[in-house]
């Protein structure tokens, strides 16, 4: 895999210090409904809705690009998005990633980032070049603490 000097980091702490500076970057768009369902944007264009069981309708939009949301006063949601600086246990539980599998001919789906395959994860490293500096790191964070063994809660 061929890094550039824009995404060098020296340790783990000065990666995750890098991304907590700069403007916060969504890696889960999601709220709690109050009867508790929890919803969630996966890509810019994902419109979710929901019928709570008080009978109002919450939304989500926007994925990782922006927060839109109906409110409803009197039986307000709880916001749960994540941001790159935020916990990487809740990050690799909630962020997901479209894939078409190998050769990218099966149906699109959305898998967390704890499922990815450490190779899947090389492969996005390499090929996916669009990706913000953040969300890189986010991935070379997961295959590091694979790598050392650490053990999530």
């Amino acid at each position: 895999m061929k890094e550039t000097d824009e995404y060098k980091v020296a340790s783990l702490e000065e990666a995750e210090a890098f991304a907590s500076k700069r403007n916060p970057v969504i890696v889960a768009n999601m709220i709690r409904t109050p009867d508790g369902t929890i919803i969630q944007s996966k890509h810019r264009h994902d419109y979710v809705t929901y019928i709570d069981k008080n009978g109002k309708e919450y939304m989500v939009d926007g994925g990782c690009a922006y927060l839109r949301r109906n409110v409803h006063d009197d039986a307000p949601y709880e916001e749960l998005s994540l941001y790159a600086h935020d916990d990487h246990n809740l990050i690799r539980e909630y962020f997901c990633w479209g894939t078409r599998g190998i050769g990218g001919r099966q149906p699109l789906t959305y898998k967390p980032l704890k499922s990815l395959a450490c190779d899947h994860i090389e492969a996005i490293l390499e090929t996916q070049t669009h990706i913000s500096n953040e969300l890189r790191i986010i991935f070379k964070r997961e295959l590091v603490l694979r790598k050392i063994g650490y053990e999530y809660s």
